[in-house]
């Protein structure tokens, strides 16, 4: 059995990872592959009610520790009941979010030590580590504007603009520092031009599968 592909999405808010997940995941079927997708927080029963603790705007304050805690609790769940029975099967796997989004928000952007979490990553999915992560990237005014003609913002979307400054900035750290899983794509273009890229990202990954 060939272990599937497993593919991450990540990005700020309003980026377009939604409609650009689909695309990607439209591709990898129409190249005959089983695809699975999940998202982070979430995926799992219980996971998705570890997302509404953390998403919703409760009376109590959540620690920053807490929060990172809470976002690998659910990880421990989307990897062991989801992820990586999909890739075992052979299945792709398409997530949106998983442990860059942890460094990016929760260090980048609270500014927790980044060995934290490097370490709490190595614990709780060890090997398990996405083939290729797509950074979805846009000016945080561009992606702020995009976001707002959505839902009402939940409680990390409504952090502060130099919130996600540090956040983006942390993530294209990221990318230039892992230049083999990264692939960033300038959501500022036209839809038509990122799914086309989006696109071709997908022949090249099955092509490489393939040899």
């Amino acid at each position: 059995m060939i272990r599937g592909r497993f593919i991450t999405v990540e990005g700020i808010e309003g980026v377009g990872k939604s409609s650009n997940i689909e695309v990607l995941v439209n591709h990898i079927k129409n190249a005959g592959f089983e695809v699975l997708t999940t998202r982070e927080p979430g995926g799992t029963p219980v996971a998705e009610d570890i997302r509404k603790l953390l998403m919703d705007h409760g009376d109590e304050p959540i620690p920053e520790i807490a929060e990172l805690l809470l976002m690998f609790a659910a990880r421990s769940l989307n990897v062991n009941n989801v992820i990586l029975p999909a890739l075992q099967a052979g299945k792709w796997v398409v997530c949106d979010r998983f442990s860059d989004s942890s460094r990016a928000y929760q260090s980048g952007g609270r500014g927790l030590p980044m060995e934290t979490i490097d370490t709490l990553a190595d614990w709780v999915h060890g090997d398990v580590n996405p083939d290729v992560t797509i950074l979805l990237d846009a000016p945080v005014d561009v992606g702020m504007a995009r976001a707002s003609n959505r839902s009402a913002p939940d409680r990390i979307e409504s952090e502060k603009h130099e919130f996600f400054e540090r956040v983006r900035a942390c993530y294209l750290q990221l990318a230039a520092r892992s230049p083999d899983r990264f692939v960033v794509i300038d959501t500022t273009r036209s839809l038509e031009e990122v799914q086309a890229e989006v696109g071709l990202l997908v022949t090249q990954l099955i092509d490489d599968n393939q040899h």
